[in-house]
């Protein structure tokens, strides 16, 4: 897959990330895992989505990333609260819907700003907790080998958001250090990530070819981070390089999340 244009990006991308009719419910626990996980990425997705808006760097697109990411993480919710099969679990969803209803105000109570962007960096990694800690338990339901996979897929996903996510933050300037230190955390972790997804038994031929094609999108959007990275602010041009890059990216892990969720 190589890089999208920014009208593909726009119809293919975030299109594809729309998810399922608003009637979809959990089917299983692989299926509740997959979900769950995704909201740990919707809650980065969200904040990237904002901070490009802030920036003025594809706005037309990262405006529907941002309203899509949304609607999705509304769905998801409703579908995990109702499928909990455990208090401790439902408990946790309740806390992150809590969470949720004050990220969404400081999405969307005014307008895109670098100066909201502060808060809505702490906030996203307060819903990033609950919505992992949800997600670790579902895990620990199922006691499955697939369900650690299909957890770490979906680990992956939130990666590649949550490295957009700092990389735009230190384009912003907002305290660059802290920015430089989570990207090469998260660049080590999700290395290491991909690496076991490819060499787990249970990987299919199609998930280790769809694995491959996520390196090929990977070291995009890596290069692109990297280029954002040298010297002061990054023009412009880097900035839509890791919005367009990390949508791609994107596109595959939920692709490879979904087929490990579908090996039951």
């Amino acid at each position: 897959m190589p890089p999208l244009s920014r009208r593909q990006f726009s119809a293919l991308g975030l299109a594809a990330l729309a998810g399922p009719p608003a009637w979809a419910q959990v089917k299983d626990l692989n299926d509740a895992i997959n979900k769950a996980g995704r909201q740990r990425m919707l809650s980065q997705r969200a904040a990237k989505a904002y901070l490009a808006l802030a920036l003025q760097t594809l706005p037309s697109q990262a405006d529907k990333a941002l309203t899509q990411s949304m609607a999705l993480f509304d769905r998801q919710l409703v579908e995990l609260k109702g499928f909990a099969p455990a208090p401790a679990i439902r408990d946790t969803y309740g806390q992150l819907e809590r969470a949720w209803l004050d990220y969404k105000d400081r999405l969307v109570g005014q307008a895109a700003s670098l100066a909201g962007a502060e808060g809505v960096l702490a906030q996203s990694e307060t819903v990033l907790a609950l919505a992992h800690q949800g997600t670790v338990q579902l895990e620990k339901t199922s006691g499955q080998p697939t369900g650690q996979l299909v957890n770490l897929a979906g680990r992956q996903r939130m990666l590649s958001q949550r490295l957009a996510k700092y990389a735009l933050a230190s384009g912003a300037r907002i305290n660059p250090a802290a920015a430089a230190t989570e990207i090469d955390r998260n660049r080590a972790e999700f290395v290491a990530g991909l690496k076991t997804l490819a060499e787990a038994p249970q990987a299919t031929p199609r998930i280790r070819d769809t694995l491959k094609l996520g390196e090929q999108q990977w070291l995009l959007f890596d290069t692109a981070i990297r280029s954002a990275g040298r010297g002061g602010s990054p023009a412009r041009e880097a900035l839509v390089h890791i919005m367009t890059t990390s949508e791609n990216l994107l596109l595959v892990l939920d692709d490879v999340t979904g087929l490990y969720a579908a090996l039951g």
